[in-house]
């Protein structure tokens, strides 16, 4: 049974930071490689932040994302810990996590994000291959990545999230496991494994669409999941939801959960999203300067939002509940003559696991977990 982290159902904060030295070409998530409009985007930033005061309860996570929040000077990063820290009540063991890349820690740096108060650190490491790195787009190299995980933990960093990719054209199997192999054996308290998908708008969707790029088929695919899977499980870790592997209870996802299990979180900065735990979502413009534009204006930079139906919510229930080892409570399913069979069918086929009245995937579920969803909720 999957361990839910104390207080999983208090919000989370996010805060988008939209900034990097330079744009991986896989990558779909928002962001500008300038460093321009940093000075303009805190002073926004704390704009919105008041806006939210006494909207939301008391968190007990902090999550700084991006982009690249470790290109940000730790001056900057300090006054802005110390700002959310006023406008918003927090847990005392609440976990605070920046998301770095390798280049950008100096003993120096990693000691001050310690002090301001940052006790989990994810780190961009993606493989410890430079050929892989290289394609990947990535600054740092091989070595970097060795150095910046001694480093993160001489500096006092107990809670190690690694980050690594897999899965895309000119990977072999035997690359993914020697960087697997490089990664335990320092010992991270936590890893997210994300198979490479082709995001529209990015270089290497274009260089697909143009036939110069062909990602792997079905078969490899889950084989490196696989694989993936039986590996970080041999050596002591948790697969406890489909990309996220931790090494015990305190070492699972804090933030992440609150996704997974439709808590409430609220997210500030550029594209940002935000929901009230409910039925309210609702997300920023995708742009800095209009972001900015916004809230200087005294505006909101809300450019969508969604009241979801009781239907959306049970569905999301669903797919969200089949994306973790705990899954879901077996009475969120209609209870039906077809239903009962299908489970049955996806039990005798190894797809899922009925127990205490949990419906549970398998990690050869995880492999179906959108298929599974679809089956199991019918039309929504």
């Amino acid at each position: 049974m999957l361990y839910y982290p104390p207080h999983s159902h208090l919000p989370g904060l996010y805060i988008h930071v939209p900034f990097c030295r330079s744009k991986c070409p896989y990558c779909g998530f928002y962001s500008i490689a300038s460093e321009k409009l940093i000075p303009r985007w805190v002073n926004a930033l704390k704009k919105e932040a008041v806006y939210y005061k006494n909207r939301f309860g008391r968190f007990d996570s902090l999550y700084l994302g991006g982009g690249t929040p470790s290109l940000l000077d730790t001056g900057i990063l300090s006054d802005m810990v110390e700002y959310l820290f006023s406008c918003f009540d927090f847990m005392a063991d609440s976990e605070i996590t920046i998301e770095a890349n390798p280049s950008d820690l100096s003993p120096e740096k990693a000691r001050a994000l310690r002090q301001i108060g940052f006790n989990r650190i994810s780190l961009g490491v993606q493989s410890f291959c430079d050929r892989n790195l290289r394609f990947l787009g990535r600054t740092h190299s091989a070595r970097q990545a060795q150095e910046a995980l001694t480093l993160v933990k001489s500096c006092g960093f107990n809670n190690i999230s690694m980050d690594l990719i897999y899965g895309f054209d000119g990977q072999s199997l035997t690359d993914w496991m020697g960087t697997l192999s490089k990664a335990v054996s320092f010992g991270p308290a936590h890893f997210s494994c994300y198979q490479l998908t082709l995001e529209e708008k990015t270089p290497l969707f274009r260089l697909k669409e143009r036939g110069l790029y062909h990602p792997l088929d079905d078969v490899m695919e889950s084989s490196f999941f696989i694989t993936t899977s039986r590996f970080l499980k041999d050596n002591g870790y948790t697969h406890y939801e489909i990309s996220s592997f931790a090494e015990n209870d305190s070492s699972i996802s804090k933030h992440n959960m609150k996704y997974w299990l439709h808590s409430p979180y609220l997210g500030l900065g550029p594209s940002a999203h935000s929901f009230d735990g409910s039925q309210q979502r609702w997300w920023n413009v995708s742009s800095v300067r209009r972001y900015c534009e916004a809230l200087e204006e005294g505006a909101s930079p809300v450019s969508g939002s969604e009241c979801l139906s009781d239907e959306q919510l049970a569905f999301e229930r669903v797919v969200l509940g089949l994306r973790t080892k705990d899954g879901l409570d077996e009475n969120v399913i209609p209870l039906n003559h077809r239903s009962w069979n299908l489970m049955s069918e996806l039990r005798d086929s190894g797809f899922i696991v009925i127990d205490n009245g949990r419906i549970m995937p398998t990690t050869k579920g995880f492999l179906m977990a959108d298929y599974l969803a679809c089956a199991l909720s019918g039309p929504v």
